[in-house]
């Protein structure tokens, strides 16, 4: 039985004009007209029966109409007369619902099969009917792939879902002002995810404000401090350690060469030689002949940065044979910046992570261990940690881009070169995106990162990688990255610039949202996209663990007497580069 059973009586209006997906409905009575909002749901007969077109209120007008009589034409006549009000009511048509598909009853559908007759009855989709509806949206969107984010704003006793195959596919990105619930949105969705019996995600969280998401789904690791290092803590620890050998060339260039320098052209084809020869001394060393034959610079194969440094050093003092005895070398003094900018890395405590000590990290088999942590499934796993959390919070921002994008790169390339019968799916959750995905291009290590993570929004699909970007500056954040996400949580936005990012993204028909954005409660979010069948406002249910996303109660802690700052730790962890405890005297 159709859940939308209306009468001809309950009709608020009557259709004026159609135009694609635009419908105009006169409304005569003014009681009816101002129970309207906009925003809400409304149903317009269909030239096919058994079907309801369903639309969303994006305008309500009331306006005078001077209609010319005979009357008014005689000189003084009609002065006083109250013009005629025509009430219009404009309506963006979002679906069908089919009372009866096959042997399915009540079907919705974002299509538009036909459109609306002039004429035809347009209905208030309230109350019971709203219920019943939003029901059936709830059953269809969520059958089989269900990822709930909360509740429908339009009726509360409706639960809101995702649709997982297709937020994940098709790339989202959430968004939102601080302090609007943007995190905790975000820590909802992995709680969904990490819940999943083979769960696979990667959570790039730059100031450790999921530390807090806790369970058997999920597993936390940590970018190697020098704390960490100290300790001689490993994979086995959560601690991971990125190895410069990791490095693509580009990335290893940005790092290394300085672009300004006359002699960079000349560095960087040097250390292209010099990284090429010792990745083949390390393969010849280890019998890896297999590998030899095919092997290039990007390959991720290890190399010694000493034997590396001793070729550059050795190219810089170099003296050849001259006509009138020795001469010097043609890179002579060419690569000094390079090997001073090299050696100062090396020894920089912050970047131990890049430069370990551990002969372990630089085996050949190292790499398997390594990719079985990050990108292994929750059931190879053991049932345990799923959704991988990687702190970056220790990483110098300088080269966070860098880092950041080895671990994406990395992903993607193991992805690339899975046979597809055995492709597990992954997806990468980018916090604080705009750190390391920025729109405008100041360094080449941003650059970098860009470049990995535009190939991985392009083609990630089809090779079972997925994005979600997440940002409380859109406006900020690579356009070309955020173009080819097409599921949008948007929670609440301030900043006009951001709007207008946010606008781009929405369909055409459904530009009227983006009037919402600044008027969005906190934990509400307005959700567009593949993955949702109503685009529509939803309150986000809180998660089980909040993140720690650092709001902090400025006056009741100025108020609190008691409160005292831990000031003296907090400049000896600023001198050690480590938030961990220093060891007793």
């Amino acid at each position: 039985m159709s859940i939308l059973n209306f009468e001809d009586a309950e009709a608020l209006g009557h259709v004026l004009s159609v135009d694609t997906a635009t419908v105009i409905v006169k409304v005569a009575d003014v009681e009816a007209l101002r129970s309207l909002q906009v925003n809400r749901l409304v149903a317009l007969q269909s030239s096919l029966a058994g079907q309801h077109l369903i639309g969303i209120i994006q305008k309500i007008t009331r306006t005078a109409v001077e209609e010319r009589t005979e009357a008014a034409d005689v000189e003084g006549a009609g002065g006083d007369q109250a013009h005629p009000e025509v009430n219009l009511v404009r309506i963006t048509l979002i679906g069908t619902l089919i009372d009866l598909a096959g042997a399915k009853p009540n079907v919705f559908r974002r299509t538009l099969e036909t459109v609306p007759e002039i004429e035809a009855n347009c209905f208030a989709l309230e109350g019971e009917r709203l219920t019943k509806f939003m029901q059936v949206i709830s059953a269809v969107s969520g059958d089989g792939h269900r990822l709930s984010l909360g509740r429908y704003t339009l009726d509360e006793k409706a639960e809101a879902f995702l649709n997982g195959n297709k937020f994940f596919q098709r790339h989202a990105i959430v968004v939102g002002s601080t302090g609007s619930g943007k995190s905790w949105t975000t820590a909802r969705i992995l709680e969904q995810v990490a819940g999943l019996d083979n769960a696979n995600a990667i959570v790039f969280d730059v100031h450790g404000e999921y530390r807090s998401l806790d369970g058997a789904g999920f597993q936390h690791l940590k970018v190697a401090g020098p704390a960490d290092i100290e300790a001689a803590r490993t994979i086995a620890d959560g601690v991971l350690h990125l190895p410069y050998w990791l490095m693509g060339y580009e990335s290893l260039i940005s790092m290394f060469v300085d672009r300004s320098d006359q002699n960079a052209p000349n560095q960087s084809m040097i250390m292209s030689r010099a990284i090429t020869q010792a990745k083949r001394n390390f393969l010849e060393s280890g019998g890896h002949s297999e590998v030899l034959a095919n092997f290039t610079i990007d390959s991720p194969v290890p190399f010694s940065i000493d034997e590396l440094l001793a070729e550059l050093n050795r190219l810089n003092e170099e003296m050849v044979p001259g006509a009138r005895g020795e001469k010097q070398g043609d890179f002579h003094g060419k690569l000094s910046r390079l090997i001073q900018r090299l050696d100062s890395k090396r020894t920089d405590r912050r970047l131990g992570f890049l430069f370990p000590a551990s002969s372990e990290v630089m085996a050949y088999g190292w790499l398997d261990k390594l990719v079985s942590t990050l990108l292994a499934g929750k059931a190879a796993l053991g049932g345990k940690g799923g959704v991988k959390i990687i702190d970056f919070s220790e990483v110098p921002s300088d080269i966070l881009p860098l880092i950041v994008s080895m671990v994406a790169r990395l992903t993607f390339s193991v992805q690339q070169w899975v046979s597809i019968d055995h492709r597990h799916p992954i997806a990468l959750f980018c916090d604080e995106a705009h750190l390391y995905l920025p729109e405008r291009v100041e360094s080449s290590a941003a650059e970098n990162s860009i470049s990995v993570f535009e190939r991985i929004a392009k083609e990630g699909r089809k090779y079972g990688v997925g994005l979600v970007v997440i940002s409380q500056r859109p406006a900020e954040v690579n356009r070309t990255v955020v173009s080819q996400c097409n599921n949008v949580i948007t929670m609440r936005l301030t900043n006009g610039e951001d709007q207008a990012v946010v606008r781009r993204l929405l369909p055409d028909s459904l530009g009227g949202f983006g009037d919402l954005l600044p008027i969005l409660d906190t934990g509400e979010a307005l959700v567009v996209g593949d993955a949702i069948l109503l685009p529509t406002r939803i309150r986000v249910m809180p998660p089980v663990n909040e993140p720690r996303s650092g709001t902090i109660d400025f006056w009741d802690k100025w108020a609190d007497a008691s409160n005292e700052g831990q000031l003296k730790s907090a400049v000896e962890s600023w001198r050690r580069q480590t938030m961990a405890s220093p060891k007793a005297a």
